[in-house]
C-alpha cells in the first residue's frame, strides 16, 4: 500500500480483538442510561465509521446492520430504525476508505459529516414516518459533535498500530 502523504510510519496491521472490543464499548457507550437527550453524540456509529474507512474488509455493513438491531432493541425504537442509519453509513464510509486516509484528521471530519448528518436524517425520517415526535433542533447538534470527535478518535484508535514491532537503528521505517 502507498503510504499517504505526511506519514512518516507504516502502520501494523489491526488487532481483530481491539477492533471488536472498541466495537463492544461504543455499543456500552451508547447503552449508559442518560436519558433521551438529541444533541448526544452517538459514540458507535463514530467508531462504526473509522473502522469502515480504516478496516473495510473486516467491520462492513453487515456488522454495522447487527449493532443497528442491538441499539434498536436497547432504546426500544422502531425495529430496523438504528440498523437502516448504520447499514447507509457504513456504505458511505467504505465507499470513503480509499480517499479518506491522504487528508489529515480535519480534512477526514469534514469528510465524514456529511454522512453523520444523512445517518441522523435518516433516523429522524424512519421515527417521524411511523408518528414519533419532533425531537427539537438540538439533533442537529449531534453530528456536528461527532465530526468534532472524529480527530480524537483518529488518535486513540490507530495508537496501538502506530508503535514499533521491533526498534532498529537500521529500520527506521
Amino acid at each position: 500500500m502507498i503510504m499517504p502523504r505526511g506519514t512518516g510510519q507504516l502502520l501494523l496491521p489491526a488487532n481483530p480483538f481491539f477492533i471488536a472490543f472498541t466495537l463492544l464499548l461504543g455499543l456500552a457507550a451508547d447503552m449508559v442510561p442518560m436519558g433521551r437527550q438529541p444533541a448526544m453524540p452517538d459514540v458507535l456509529a463514530l467508531i462504526l465509521v473509522f473502522w469502515n474507512v480504516h478496516q473495510p474488509r473486516r467491520v462492513g455493513v453487515g456488522w454495522a446492520f447487527v449493532f443497528g438491531l442491538l441499539v434498536d432493541v436497547h432504546h426500544g425504537a422502531l425495529l430496523g430504525q438504528h440498523a437502516l442509519a448504520y447499514s447507509i453509513l457504513s456504505f458511505g464510509a467504505v465507499s470513503l476508505h480509499r480517499r479518506l486516509p491522504w487528508f489529515g484528521p480535519l480534512e477526514q471530519a469534514l469528510h465524514v459529516l456529511p454522512l453523520f448528518v444523512l445517518a441522523h436524517a435518516v433516523s429522524l425520517l424512519v421515527r417521524m414516518a411511523v408518528g414519533g415526535m419532533w425531537p427539537s433542533w438540538w439533533l442537529l447538534l449531534a453530528p456536528l459533535l461527532e465530526a468534532a470527535l472524529w480527530p480524537l478518535a483518529s488518535v486513540l484508535l490507530l495508537a496501538p498500530q502506530r508503535r514499533a514491532p521491533d526498534p532498529d537503528a537500521h529500520r527506521p521505517l
